[in-house]
Formats: structure tokens, C-alpha cells, sequence
């Protein structure tokens, strides 16, 4: 990364959901972000986050605004980053259509999620996972888990670089990282931290 591509915002996409939180963890880290509303907000940052939130709203508002074609654009040239709700967006296909609810996946990631599929708001739990590659004494990261999606199926091109037992989730695929759990709801920056050095 070029020390000029270091100096760009993280792009916050705040239609809806817990962007709030990942802009505090990346100012933490010194980066400074923008919330991405509109397609013309995407020139000039270094990468994305698409947040948590609801996935059904989500679609109807990327629609609405014009983003779904941008979004693909830019992940094309940059960084992704999504969480819970934000995986679901970037997720290939979902495993249950008639449970979708209306809601249209970007087609990023090669991969198959499933809504809900650890159940629904009262089943939200905090547990550690193992993240490959993460500093620290065991690669293990304090994840929280809010109606959060599971990962079914992962095409051959992805790595699965998180588990929790056997279960992944979280995978990468290029500069695309999704992730079933929610990373700015802890104080550790470490996820938020990985996301900048593949930009």
C-alpha cells in the first residue's frame, strides 16, 4: 500500500446499522472514515466497511440510492469488510430463499450464509474464536454474535481464516472479508487493524 492510499478514509456504509462503532475503532487507530450514502461517496477512500444491521432494510436502501452496481465496482479495486448483516450483503447466495425476506446479496463472496442461522435475538452470545494469523498469545479473538448469519458453504477460491469450534466465521477471499460476528462492538482493534493492511 502506497503511504498516499494510507492517508484515505475507511468508507462506512451508513444506510442503516452499527456503522457508529466501527468509526469509533478505526479513529482509535488514527484512520479516519466517511459514511457512504450515495455512490459518489466511494472515490477516494482506501476501503469499506458494510456494518451490522438488517439485511432486508439494507437492500432496499442500496437499491433505492443506486448503489448495488458502485459497490460491486469498488469492491472490484478495494478492500471489503462485512459484518453479520454486512456478510449476508456480500455473500454469494443465501441458504434459504424463501427465508430471505426480500433481501438481494451483493454476489462478492463466493459463498453460501444462512439469516438468523444461530437463532434469533435472545440466542445472541459472546464467545472467543480462533482467527488465523492474529497477533497475540493464541489467535484467539473475543467475538460477540448478535442473530448472527452462519457460513454454509465457501467456494474454493475463499479462506476460512476464523472458527468458532468448527463453524467458521470468518473468511476471506482477496481483499474481501466477511465475518458472522460483530468485531466494533469489543475494545480489541485488532480485526479493525487487519482490514487497513489489505488496503
Amino acid at each position: 500500500m502506497s503511504d498516499g492510499a494510507r492517508d484515505l478514509p475507511v468508507g462506512l456504509l451508513s444506510l442503516q446499522g452499527d456503522y457508529a462503532k466501527h468509526e469509533a475503532a478505526f479513529r482509535a487507530l488514527g484512520c479516519a472514515t466517511r459514511y457512504v450514502r450515495r455512490p459518489a461517496e466511494l472515490e477516494g477512500l482506501r476501503g469499506l466497511v458494510i456494518p451490522g444491521g438488517e439485511s432486508t432494510t439494507m437492500t432496499r436502501l442500496i437499491d433505492r440510492v443506486g448503489l448495488r452496481g458502485p459497490l460491486r465496482d469498488f469492491a472490484a479495486h478495494h478492500p471489503v469488510m462485512g459484518t453479520c448483516a454486512g456478510l449476508i450483503m456480500l455473500a454469494g447466495d443465501l441458504a434459504d430463499e424463501v427465508a430471505a425476506h426480500g433481501v438481494q446479496p451483493l454476489g462478492l463472496l463466493d459463498c453460501t450464509v444462512r439469516r438468523n442461522g444461530y437463532g434469533t435475538q435472545v440466542d445472541s452470545f459472546d464467545a472467543p474464536v480462533v482467527i488465523s494469523g492474529l497477533p497475540g498469545a493464541d489467535g484467539t479473538y473475543p467475538a460477540v454474535f448478535i442473530r448472527a448469519p452462519r457460513i454454509v458453504r465457501t467456494g474454493p477460491g475463499v479462506e476460512v481464516v476464523g472458527r468458532h469450534g468448527d463453524e467458521p466465521v470468518a473468511i476471506r477471499q482477496g481483499r474481501l472479508l466477511g465475518l458472522t460476528f460483530h468485531p466494533e462492538l469489543t475494545e480489541d482493534l485488532r480485526l479493525h487493524r487487519a482490514f487497513l493492511d489489505l488496503a
